[in-house]
């Protein structure tokens, strides 16, 4: 299976070994690669900000919303406030079937093209996807605009259990805009950083669906990590990440005025980054970041530079 941000281009395939000499959990198994793209000709920036207007934005919304906040909280644990967001950090938008809200959280990471963004792996935005960074609700202008999703890099056996979900992670690549400009020279972007170690001091950042929470703002909460037992996991826990922060950045050393830092995980991993039951926003899990998201990040990377050569990946 693979991940569809785009349509599909086809599969650069090689294999990728799991060893790391700086993570303690790493394991000896190989993956396979993947790289979608979607024909540039037919879906553009323009195309994605002709179809998500501020209009369909809003009626993409389900009609009956939730409360935002479960019954009783984990009175131990911080819950996530609401606020304005980071310029770096968006929602993902799908095209394809029903046009449904935002259902994933993404960011821009540093790249030498400035076209980089990181989500979890089982974010799927659909064969025709956009990207919007810093989403405000119910706004007629995006303070950062509306970008068109090109192509995805993920491990074709990326999932939510066992081994698959120490792999729960993808890049993506948008579109210049209109004034050919990249998105990081828009908005800034985050350095893709090796998780230091099991315990760190994060700041994590996502757009919970508007079906669980009203405002449909982002929302953010400083915690301090550890590992999930038994897995090459982190976890977190912070009441308030429901379902469509998947993807979203765990941040380290944010810079006060550029407002990006180092990204050392995302929502993501055992059971799509969370335990399952009515509480599942109280805990955030993330993947380790080691030497397999390294590597498929030098994989997407090296593919934009052979494209943009003119030579075959």
């Amino acid at each position: 299976m693979t991940i569809a941000l785009g349509m599909a281009f086809g599969l650069a395939t090689s294999p990728v070994s799991h060893a790391a000499e700086t993570d303690p959990g790493a394991h000896g198994t190989q993956s396979t690669f993947t790289h979608e793209s979607q024909p540039r000709a037919t879906w553009t920036n323009k195309d994605a900000k002709a179809f998500w207007t501020p209009r369909r934005m809003a009626e993409a919304a389900p009609p009956v919303r939730g409360t935002g906040r479960p019954a009783a909280s984990n009175q131990l644990a911080p819950t996530a406030e609401h606020f304005d967001g980071l310029p770096s950090v968006g929602v993902l938008f799908s095209v394809d079937g029903e046009a449904r809200e935002h259902h994933c959280t993404a960011s821009v990471v540093h790249s030498p093209r400035g076209n980089l963004l990181l989500t979890a792996g089982h974010c799927n935005p659909g064969a025709r996807a956009a990207f919007v960074p810093q989403y405000q609700s119910g706004v007629d202008t995006q303070p950062y605009g509306v970008w068109a999703i090109e192509d995805s890099f993920a491990y074709a056996d990326r999932g939510t259990s066992g081994s698959g979900a120490d792999l729960d992670f993808a890049f993506a690549t948008v579109a210049p805009d209109d004034s050919g400009r990249r998105i990081e020279d828009v908005t800034g972007g985050n350095v893709l950083t090796a998780t230091p170690g099991y315990r760190n001091q994060v700041s994590v950042i996502g757009y919970p669906s508007v079906h669980s929470d009203p405002q449909d703002r982002a929302v953010r909460c400083s915690a301090t990590t550890a590992r999930l037992a038994g897995t090459r996991q982190l976890r977190m826990e912070c009441n308030g990440f429901y379902g469509g922060t998947s993807g979203g950045p765990w941040l380290t050393n944010i810079d006060p005025q550029t407002h990006t830092g180092q990204v050392i995980g995302v929502i993501g991993g055992v059971n799509g980054g969370g335990p399952s039951g009515p509480h599942s926003d109280r805990t955030s899990y993330s993947p380790y970041f080691g030497k397999e998201i390294l590597d498929l990040y030098d994989r997407a990377t090296q593919a934009q530079q052979e494209g943009a050569s003119g030579t075959s990946g």
